[in-house]
């Protein structure tokens, strides 16, 4: 979602979450992987001449950017870059006030998307073009200080329109995703450990020789769902989709709510259900062939306990 300017003295920028489609944790290991952007979550960031010197609000933080505490110094850093980019002064007398429906730890982009809406905002703040290769930069720059050494693609599906194929040390490859369908998503309500479940999958793989199938599986899955996204082939999708959470559950990165929502939404008419990103909690996706289904789904898991859902069409 791109910047929006209202008047000359304050400037707001968007952002998208994501989604994992496909290909969680086989990523890891060579294997391809399909990110979409999910536009019912967003952040939106709001500049404003406000103060004496830069602030910051948003869900876990008011006051000083420059008194911010280190664990949100991802947040700091993508603030403070925008502005040596852009080369405005260190400390100017505005104030950022970020919103999100993106939940936390959820494996949804967070993190990168606040970087994006944060940058798009400062950069219409000061009237300044901001490229996509600059954005990027900041992002990125940003999520390293987060997660240590990130793929890319959270800053690619939280500021894009396009769903995403990667394969790790390749180029990324923009792709097709015209469905007549829609993606329910369900929120467990348990934060994910996703560097717990990486280290745990490794060991497995060096300790089993059948974990490596699972992941080439995985992986075989990933090309699969390429080809129905581009066949507009949604019962395909589903299949592989199901496919895909048994070999996750194998790996050891389902857990008993994940498997519960995922029961619940194809007893409730899903085509596919599964998990997505790290597991060990975070969200379900489910697919619907239409929107009664979709809205089916969505109540039931709320009243099985997901602590949010959304839905999402899927075509144009």
């Amino acid at each position: 979602m791109k910047s929006e300017k209202e008047g000359s003295d304050v400037a707001i920028g968007k952002a998208s979450g994501k989604i994992i489609l496909m290909g969680e944790h086989a990523v890891v290991y060579g294997q391809p992987a399909i990110a979409m952007p999910f536009s019912a979550v967003e952040i939106v960031s709001q500049v404003s001449k406000k103060g004496d010197a830069l602030s910051v609000s948003c869900a876990f933080y008011e006051g000083l950017v420059h008194q911010m505490p280190k664990v949100w110094e991802s947040l700091k850093h993508a603030i403070r870059f925008s502005l040596y980019r852009i080369g405005a002064p260190t400390d100017p007398a505005i104030h950022i006030e970020i919103r999100s429906s993106i939940p936390a730890e959820r494996g949804m982009g967070s993190s990168a998307a606040v970087a994006v809406a944060v940058a798009r905002s400062l950069f219409a703040f000061y009237q300044k073009e901001l490229t996509d290769q600059e954005l990027w930069e900041i992002v990125q720059s940003s999520e390293k200080i987060a997660h240590g050494n990130p793929s890319g693609i959270d800053a690619l599906t939280t500021s894009g329109k396009s769903p995403i194929y990667f394969v790790k040390g390749q180029t990324i490859e923009a792709i097709s995703l015209r469905l007549d369908a829609y993606l329910v998503v369900a929120d467990t309500g348990i934060t994910g450990n996703t560097h717990q479940a990486i280290s745990d999958v490794a060991r497995l793989v060096a300790e089993n020789p059948e974990a490596e199938t699972w992941i080439e599986e995985l992986g075989r899955l990933t090309q699969a769902t390429r080809d129905a996204l581009a066949k507009g082939q949604v019962g395909v999708l589903g299949d592989l989709m199901n496919q895909a959470q048994i070999y996750l559950q194998k790996l050891g990165v389902s857990m008993d709510t994940l498997d519960e929502y995922v029961t619940i939404s194809r007893q409730q008419g899903a085509l596919g259900a599964k998990l997505t990103g790290g597991g060990r909690g975070g969200c379900m996706i489910a697919l619907a062939a239409d929107q009664k289904t979709a809205q089916m789904i969505a109540a039931t898991l709320t009243d099985a306990g997901a602590r949010r859902t959304w839905i999402q069409y899927l075509g144009e």
